[in-house]
């Protein structure tokens, strides 16, 4: 995968209550999730926010309770990718499950508000053309890019059962 986007950045700590704020929670409906996504920290976001933008964080990016609506209401919003030092580890899963891609890398120190960052999993490379920094990534198990490219683990399965059909 290689994408672009611009950067909506955020600080450590960000919590499943702030991506989606409980008050939302009666809805599974992922366009209701995108349009209040992160209004706890920017009310504008969810209006601001483009197809193919990209969220770059610290420190335990998706820390709080193990609500699944997180990474859900970010990928409806249109974000393509979530860039942190580091992420709670159930938010971790749970992204991919719902077929959101999630990096961890320092490089979210060095990247900023509104740059724009092009990621290529295949070279497992960040690169921040507004300031030309480049930083190396992990490559992804081909299990995971696959849950992200299909959308993740259901349609991942709905796949699975249609190839043995």
């Amino acid at each position: 995968m290689k994408f672009s986007g611009k950067v909506w950045k955020f600080g450590n700590n960000v919590d499943t209550d702030v991506i989606i704020p409980a008050r939302y929670l009666n809805s599974s409906d992922p366009k209701i999730l995108a349009s209040h996504v992160m209004e706890d920290i920017d009310s504008q976001f969810s209006d601001k926010v483009k197809a193919g933008d990209i969220i770059v964080a610290g420190e335990n990016f998706g820390c709080g309770s193990s609500r699944e609506h997180a990474p859900i209401a970010i990928k409806a919003a249109g974000v393509k990718c979530v860039i942190a030092k580091s992420f709670a580890r159930i938010f971790f899963r749970n992204s991919f499950n719902m077929g959101l891609l999630i990096i961890e890398s320092d490089a979210a120190d060095k990247i900023d508000q509104f740059d724009t960052v092009t990621v290529d999993t295949e070279k497992g490379e960040i690169y921040d053309s507004t300031t030309g920094g480049k930083w190396k990534i992990g490559s992804l198990p081909d299990f995971i890019q696959e849950l992200v490219e299909v959308g993740g683990l259901m349609n991942y399965a709905k796949r699975l059962e249609e190839k043995n059909a």
